[in-house]
């Protein structure tokens, strides 16, 4: 393959829209917040089973979160898993109507 032959496509951010994902916010928002519970774990060089022992969540609820299999999950519970290792969640949400972002995109690609 020739190095003419590659097409390069700029992304929008986020790779679950550019993948053409039913709920791309959403998706993009859960694997966020299951980064931030691995790191958390990796820092505190928590196993699964010592994260089930110190919040009451079920080991396999970690493993999944380990192996990103986070359709069981909900927002709203992932936030639970993160305070109950001990931190807070601070969000800033910016708003763009759907056609500014479309406009946007489009003038990117």
């Amino acid at each position: 393959m020739k190095a003419e032959d590659v097409e390069v496509v700029r992304g929008s951010g986020n790779v679950f829209r550019d993948m053409g994902h039913a709920d791309p916010d959403v998706e993009q928002l859960k694997a966020i917040f299951a980064a931030e519970i691995i790191k958390m774990l990796d820092r505190k060089k928590l196993t699964v089973r010592a994260a089930h022992a110190q919040t009451g969540i079920a080991a396999a609820d970690f493993s999944r979160i380990r192996n990103a299999d986070l359709g069981r999950f909900t927002l709203d519970r992932l936030v639970s898993i993160i305070n109950r290792l001990g931190s807070r969640i601070e969000v800033h949400v910016n708003l763009r109507d759907l056609e500014t972002f479309t406009e946007a995109l489009a003038s990117i690609g």
